[in-house]
């Protein structure tokens, strides 16, 4: 059992490491070309010789953020109400139906969005620019609230519908990270905190939440890293543009794996070079972003055991 646990670990790095190796050769061609330009540079046109990630990195920073700024409430709530305030006789129901919302195919949150949530939140979107268009990242310029005749289809397909999308993605695995770390309270504590007069409320606060503070952290950083790779799911929902656009309700964003599945099948041999750079930022980004969350985790209290 050792011999083969060791094995399967060094298997999962050398594969990783195979991965990491395959795309720095590949767009090896296309980062020399491009130069230090190729992370500062926002147009997409590798044939002739103007390309760079600016745009496509910046909207999936952008996505992600939604993303997880909408599902770390979401899966925190559910996560405390599974493990802390559901019933005993529904609470494998609820176990399994987080559980399959994660095992559900990312073109079927696509299609979800695509069909359903985008007409649907456009009076939203309209709504949150008129009366918080003084946030910068709320504004719409293309959009006049005082004109009658302001149309909202300037809302469609942007980084804030995509962002929704997402969230409903990784919600449900950090929202199993949670409930697993929240059940690993200690029962001692626990009722020393209610023995002391604590309601149930102030026993979570003070009991749960902070011996799973690690759990928490980590299971939104998991969910980050599942956002920054999402490819089918936002490609569906976005119109894709290769300029920085801080306007988050407005039409127009992009991803690095969008990109990739956008033009891989017409690409030059140079601009699948550049495609694999691309992947290789990517790969490197999300690689951080999940192992700061493991690091994150074994350093807590939640994960001193493991």
């Amino acid at each position: 059992m050792r011999y083969g646990s060791y094995g399967a670990g060094i298997m999962v790095l050398a594969i990783m490491t195979a991965v990491g190796l395959f795309l720095a050769i590949r767009g090896a061609q296309a980062i020399r070309v491009a130069g230090g330009d190729f992370l500062t540079e926002q147009a997409w046109e590798p044939n002739s010789g103007r390309f760079g990630i600016a745009a496509v990195l910046f909207g999936t920073v952008m996505i992600a953020v939604i993303a997880i700024a909408v599902a770390l409430p979401l899966a925190l709530g559910t996560a405390t109400y599974i493990s802390e305030y559901a019933p005993t006789g529904i609470k494998p129901f609820l176990v399994g139906v987080v559980d399959l919302m994660a095992a559900i195919p990312s073109v079927v949150y696509g299609l979800w969005g695509m069909y359903w949530l985008e007409g649907n939140l456009l009076p939203v979107a309209e709504w949150i620019s008129t009366h918080f268009g003084w946030i910068p990242i709320f504004r719409v310029s293309r959009f006049d609230p005082q004109d009658p005749l302001a149309t909202p289809t300037v809302f469609t397909a942007s980084a804030f519908l995509a962002g929704l999308v997402v969230a409903m993605m990784v919600a449900p695995i950090a929202c199993s990270v949670m409930r697993e770390v929240f059940a690993q309270a200690p029962v001692g504590e626990r009722e020393g905190a209610l023995a002391l007069g604590a309601s149930k409320w102030g026993m979570i606060r003070s009991v749960v939440y902070p011996f799973g503070r690690g759990g928490i952290i980590g299971g939104a950083m998991l969910g980050l890293g599942r956002a920054l790779g999402e490819t089918i799911a936002v490609y569906l929902v976005i119109s894709p543009v290769f300029v920085i656009n801080w306007e988050i309700l407005s039409t127009g964003t992009n991803s690095v794996s969008s990109l990739i599945a956008l033009h891989y099948g017409e690409a030059s041999n140079f601009e699948l070079s550049g495609l694999m750079a691309a992947g290789l930022v990517l790969f490197a980004v999300t690689m951080a972003v999940n192992f700061g969350a493991g690091i994150i985790i074994q350093r807590s209290r939640s994960g001193a055991s493991s």
